[in-house]
């Protein structure tokens, strides 16, 4: 995950992934420094969620908004006339 990071977002010239190495112009990188800053996403639904820990870490320039309040809350294993979870609909996060 950080060669793709170091490579893609970081836009640092000559990076590659040699026999589980990487390496900058052909010389063994042994240690780098994040330039940019970077957040771990975490999804409200812990348990099965596709967050930081599916995708990876987020670049602060790819977050665009910040999250006020929960649109929608479903509950996966109720039935479908209780799936709804009404007392979390549109309730503001601080």
């Amino acid at each position: 995950i950080y060669y793709k990071i170091i490579a893609q977002y970081e836009h640092n010239p000559g990076i590659s992934w040699q026999n589980g190495m990487m390496r900058q112009h052909g010389q063994l990188l042994t240690s780098y420094t994040i330039k940019q800053n970077y957040y771990f996403m975490m999804g409200d639904n812990r348990h099965n969620s596709e967050d930081s820990r599916f995708w990876g870490f987020v670049p602060e320039d790819h977050v665009v908004g910040k999250a006020v309040f929960v649109w929608l809350s479903l509950d996966p294993y109720a039935d479908w006339l209780h799936k709804v979870r009404w007392s979390r609909l549109f309730h503001t996060i601080s």
